[in-house]
């Protein structure tokens, strides 16, 4: 069966939003390499602020800040906080390619938590792509071979974190307004960084604080590509092209900051990406999944300051396509 026109289309949005994802963290580590990461999510966050305020500008539902579901927006914010400071962290001390492969766990961990928090019914193949992955982890990790270190635990936090933000967002997206999804975290994360600021700070020159504008900058036009990817393709299309950022972390690495990836590195990534893949294709069978966890998960967790996508392609549509609100709330609950 020949590929559509707008699935390759998307393809190529996909791929170049998260090659411009891939170029974000490069600059966060280049950026690691002096500054914390407290203060780094501070000003990257301070800098999203005009840009998050123009997209919710398409924002046309009713009512206030106040969020209707308070304790599951409280918990998600705080994911959201744990996954932007241990992925800023992370992506400072460890090689890009190794992150990405921690990262790259959020999908299996996503189907582990979609049950007890949106009753998803999990079957033997997610269960054994869950278990392939998490071997992919530990290869990764090594445990006895090499000193397991703050960097790795980072990177686990954040794969965990940015999962139970994703699962959170998929049950409560539907009654919450884009605005208190994205302005919560926003807003916290600028209060607790800095509140750590003054214990932390460095001053900057100007040319670094332009890097940190290239940081938010990046984080919104990478999340604006990935929003024309979805309106173009499949979920189960585009999802599986975010394994694409370890080519990029991998090329990252090597020219910038003299890493080059060892062997254990790429087996358990691409066993990571494998029991990933796996996952995406079980939920997009008819009959399989009743959330879609995975496939309804589009925003990615290390960009705090962008827009949650999925709740940004409703917010467009229900302007073109009466009645589509409607439908989102029972097919993209993200």
């Amino acid at each position: 069966m020949p590929i559509a026109r707008s699935d390759l289309n998307g393809v190529a949005f996909a791929l170049g939003g998260f090659g411009i994802f891939a170029t974000h963290d490069a600059v966060i580590k280049f950026l690691g390499g002096t500054y914390a990461p407290f203060q780094i999510l501070f000003f990257s966050v301070l800098m999203s602020f005009p840009l998050a305020t123009l997209m919710l500008m398409t924002d046309r539902t009713p009512g206030t800040l106040r969020p209707v579901h308070p304790w599951w927006v409280a918990f998600r914010t705080a994911s959201a906080i744990a996954t932007a400071v241990s992925a800023f962290y992370a992506f400072s001390v460890l090689p890009l390619a190794q992150v990405y492969a921690f990262i790259f766990a959020a999908p299996l961990l996503i189907t582990v938590l979609s049950i007890p928090i949106l009753g998803e019914k999990v079957g033997l193949h997610r269960w054994f792509a869950v278990f392939l992955g998490l071997t992919g982890v530990l290869i990764v990790l090594r445990p006895g071979a090499e000193p397991f270190t703050l960097g790795h635990l980072a990177g686990l936090v954040a794969a965990l974190g940015g999962a139970l933000a994703s699962v959170i967002t998929r049950k409560i997206g539907a009654e919450e307004r884009v605005a208190v999804i994205m302005l919560y975290p926003m807003m916290a994360n600028a209060v607790l960084m800095g509140l750590a600021l003054p214990f932390v700070y460095v001053p900057m020159p100007v040319e670094h604080l332009g890097l940190l504008a290239v940081v938010s900058l990046f984080g919104f036009s990478g999340a604006l590509l990935m929003i024309m990817a979805y309106k173009r393709a499949d979920a189960a299309i585009v999802a599986p092209m975010q394994y694409s950022q370890i080519i990029w972390g991998a090329l990252f690495g090597a020219v910038f900051f003299g890493e080059v990836p060892d062997r254990f590195t790429w087996i358990g990534a691409s066993t990571i990406i494998l029991a990933g893949v796996y996952v995406v294709v079980r939920e997009s069978m008819g009959g399989v999944s009743v959330n879609q966890p995975v496939l309804q998960t589009k925003s990615r967790a290390a960009t705090p300051g962008s827009p949650r996508i999925s709740a940004m392609i409703r917010a467009q549509s229900d302007r073109v396509l009466p009645g589509y609100e409607a439908l989102a709330k029972e097919d993209d609950k993200e």
